[in-house]
């Protein structure tokens, strides 16, 4: 008995222990959502602008631009999975490797390759397991994301996008990230970042260029195609750059919400450890009451008997 109730005190003291990394775990946490979630809505201004630029240009402009023409045949794609570098974030990684792997057999049922560009080591280890060939990876930044991140992961993705099939050059490229509605709800996303498509409102199509209104005699200086050459590149990377940046407000909320959860289940195991201790000590003490009034009844019998 005194064993078990060593045991429980041990396990008590190990559970609180624990109890306070994850406290800690789940303030940091969420302490870091706030400024995530701020860089976040700050990018939102120019990405806006930037998107209604480029959408002009492909709406009104005659050129024929390849990063804004449909293939006639989509024979490769270029799949970017953002990911986390470390776990305890719950099902954040799994449900954005989840989505790609449903996007990538929708690919390959259509006849598509599929060359896998995946950001965070989660994502990484994940396909390197499984022996899945990668094109390029990223990793290390994944919660504090910085521009030129961005901007390696979009000049990678569009080299392979200018480069020839024979070479192993891609016809599309789609985005999985994971986008913070809320508090409570990260949902991850796909999105086709190129070739661009304007698309009506109300359309269910996975690109989120909205068609510009402006007088149809707009003019573009120098000319349209130079216009684009310089646009295409900034769209890209600030593409990325907001996935990015919604993807690491997401993982943050996720761990926050995770350690919270296991902070309140570390809760509950000390108050159940602490009732069986109690029991253990109770059942203890009546033993050893038992045993001396045992003793006692027997040594009045025996002076009795003398």
């Amino acid at each position: 008995m005194a064993s078990s109730l060593r045991e429980l005190r041990q396990r008590r003291n190990s559970v609180r222990a624990t109890q306070k990394i994850t406290r800690a775990m789940e303030l940091i946490a969420a302490s870091r959502i706030i400024k995530a979630d701020r860089a976040a809505r700050a990018a939102l201004p120019f990405t806006s602008e930037l998107n209604r630029a480029v959408a002009a240009l492909a709406t009104y402009s005659t050129i024929e631009h390849p990063l804004t023409t449909e293939p006639e045949k989509v024979r490769r794609a270029a799949v970017v999975v953002v990911t986390s570098d470390r776990g305890l974030a719950g099902a954040y990684s799994s449900n954005a490797i989840r989505t790609a792997l449903r996007l990538t057999e929708r690919l390959t049922a259509e006849g598509v390759e599929v060359k896998r560009y995946v950001v965070g080591r989660k994502g990484i280890n994940y396909f390197r397991f499984r022996k899945v060939e990668l094109a390029d990876t990223w990793d290390g930044f994944s919660d504090s994301p910085a521009y030129a991140n961005a901007v390696d992961i979009a000049d990678a993705v569009m080299a392979d996008f200018m480069r020839p099939h024979d070479e192993g050059g891609v016809d599309e490229i789609y985005a999985v990230y994971t986008r913070m509605k809320s508090m409570l709800i990260q949902e991850p996303r796909v999105r086709r970042v190129l070739p661009i498509e304007v698309v009506e409102e109300g359309s269910d199509k996975v690109n989120e260029l909205k068609p510009v209104e402006m007088p149809l005699q707009y003019e573009f200086e120098p000319d349209p195609e130079t216009v684009l050459d310089t646009l295409m590149p900034l769209y890209v990377r600030n593409r990325f750059w907001f996935y990015l940046l919604e993807s690491a407000a997401s993982q943050l909320a996720s761990q926050q919400r995770a350690m919270k959860s296991a902070t309140d289940n570390a809760q509950t195991l000390i108050e159940t450890l602490t009732r069986e201790e109690n029991q253990a000590r109770q059942a203890e003490i009546t033993q050893e009451i038992s045993e001396i009034v045992g003793g006692a009844s027997a040594l009045t019998e025996s002076a009795q008997a003398e």
